[in-house]
């Protein structure tokens, strides 16, 4: 698992292919990449945002904590690069049907509310995020409201 990680990483610069099938793992990854991602928007990868992290990696996608760490080391590492967004969602678009892909907003919204607060970057990573999922704004802002009762935020 820890080397389909850091193919999938490693993958994706310029001129190379992505690979044709699309694994479970491969996808859970991705998913992953961006709950990584949308808990860095705020410039801040805090303690409640990586306790989520963790808790929705175990819990969903049945990862251990090696490759939880592995996978979170990696997608810090890999957060500058401007392709990876459209990278991941593209994988998750593929890999996940529609009702999936809202659950997997609704992860994104619970990790950018893990502090507590929305920032600017955080609601915009998750406007592009949903459109990129074909995720609509309705369902979007429904999945939102479910994360705050969840969370009991106001």
């Amino acid at each position: 698992m820890i080397n389909r990680i850091k193919a999938l990483f490693g993958a994706g610069a310029p001129g190379t292919a992505a690979p044709a099938a699309h694994s479970i793992e491969e996808k859970h990854i991705a998913a992953m990449a961006l709950l990584v991602e949308a808990a860095c928007m705020d410039g801040d990868f805090g303690a409640a945002e990586q306790a989520s992290i963790r808790d929705i990696a175990s819990r969903r996608f049945e990862l251990n904590q090696d490759e939880i760490e592995t996978l979170i080391g990696l997608a810090k590492a890999q957060q500058d690069h401007s392709n990876q967004l459209f990278r991941f969602t593209h994988e998750i678009k593929q890999g996940f049907g529609p009702a999936e892909r809202l659950q997997i907003l609704e992860m994104l919204w619970e990790i950018v509310y893990a502090d507590g607060v929305l920032h600017d970057f955080e609601a915009n990573l998750l406007r592009r995020v949903s459109g990129l999922l074909y995720v609509s704004e309705r369902d979007r802002g429904n999945a939102r409201k479910r994360v705050m009762a969840r969370l009991g935020i106001e």
